[in-house]
């Protein structure tokens, strides 16, 4: 099914871009060219030859000249300005013009009129012919500019969209960087040694951060370990805390967009920090029917009600998903008593 989808879109992109590329824009013309011969190859005759091909070529001539000039100069000129009223008269113009043309044809022709065949013409019935090719000509021009108006106005959102994800990403490293050389600098004084850890482990954060963080997309695995770089170091920073990160189904090849996770697991931390009790991070990954599913459960203080509507981190990534994923995932987070938890699930 989703290879038929595939294929259909790539069929429909093909069919756009014949009609709006400059690469093609000789294609096009021999089409109509060749479009307009037929039709009058295939007609039936009005006269005797050789003045039939005389007649038809003065109708294609006619056909020509008023289709490229509709649509090369007075539908840019007038109709793309507003200028409706100019470009009536244009049209009124044309069928005018074109019916003054056919008529001296039909002068100079009609000695050579086929029996039965009858040349006259009123003049609404011409004009209702020319109004259609002049309609036809228009809409080619008129589908041309929407398209390339619509291409330019996606190229436009997808670069602003691509902007602010690395604005929200750029934000969220310093964010997090912030927090933990703080606790760095807190444990130099009260334990020497677990700050030394601390900044190992930092270093390897940031090395991730730096390098890996800085492409589109990351393997999944590579940013649960980051996740666990985290845990451990705040499992070092504090006796009394404990962490679990569940994995299931095949996480291997699976690939997101870097630091998706870190504020919500960042936030469990930071609002379960308990004097009284031991404090806990549980954090569940589980593919399952095309789809990724993040639970992330923290324990909340016993003394203290803390708010766990999260900082700046958090709401870059809503942001983030919004932009990344804006069909394709569902957040729900449920403040209870004594625990905090995050859904979410991507479709992938």
């Amino acid at each position: 099914m989703n290879k038929t989808k595939h294929r259909k879109t790539l069929d429909a992109n093909r069919m756009v871009e014949f009609f709006i590329s400059e690469k093609y824009r000789l294609r096009r013309h021999s089409l109509l060219v060749a479009f307009s011969i037929v039709v009058l190859y295939y007609s039936p005759a009005d006269y005797v030859e050789p003045f039939e091909s005389y007649n038809r070529i003065v109708i294609f001539l006619q056909i020509i000249l008023l289709a490229y000039s509709n649509m090369y100069f007075f539908v840019p000129k007038f109709l793309f300005r507003k200028k409706y009223v100019s470009y009536s008269l244009y049209v009124l113009s044309g069928m005018i013009l074109s019916f003054f043309v056919h008529q001296i044809a039909a002068y100079y022709f009609k000695p050579y009129l086929l029996p039965y065949q009858d040349d006259d013409i009123n003049f609404f019935t011409f004009s209702f012919m020319v109004m259609v090719l002049i309609i036809a000509s228009a809409s080619v021009k008129l589908f041309q500019q929407w398209i390339m108006d619509a291409q330019l106005i996606n190229e436009l959102e997808r670069t602003n969209a691509q902007t602010e994800l690395e604005q929200l990403k750029n934000q969220i490293n310093p964010h997090f960087l912030f927090n933990m050389l703080n606790n760095a600098n807190v444990l130099t004084q009260k334990d020497p040694e677990k700050a030394s850890q601390v900044l190992v482990r930092l270093s390897d954060l940031l090395r991730y951060q730096l390098y890996d963080s800085a492409r589109e997309k990351v393997l999944l695995t590579s940013d649960i370990h980051f996740l666990e770089d985290f845990l451990n170091l705040e499992k070092i920073r504090r006796d009394n805390f404990s962490f679990l990160i569940s994995k299931e189904g095949n996480l291997s090849s699976i690939q997101i967009p870097p630091l998706l996770f870190i504020s919500f697991v960042e936030n469990a931390v930071k609002h379960n920090n308990d004097s009284a009790r031991s404090s806990y991070v549980n954090v569940f990954f589980e593919i399952k029917d095309d789809a990724l599913n993040f639970q992330c459960i923290n324990s909340k203080p016993l003394l203290k009600a803390v708010s766990n509507s999260g900082g700046l981190g958090l709401t870059n990534t809503k942001r983030r998903l919004e932009l990344l994923f804006p069909l394709n995932h569902t957040l729900k987070i449920v403040d209870d008593v004594e625990t905090f938890t995050v859904y979410l699930t991507i479709k992938l």
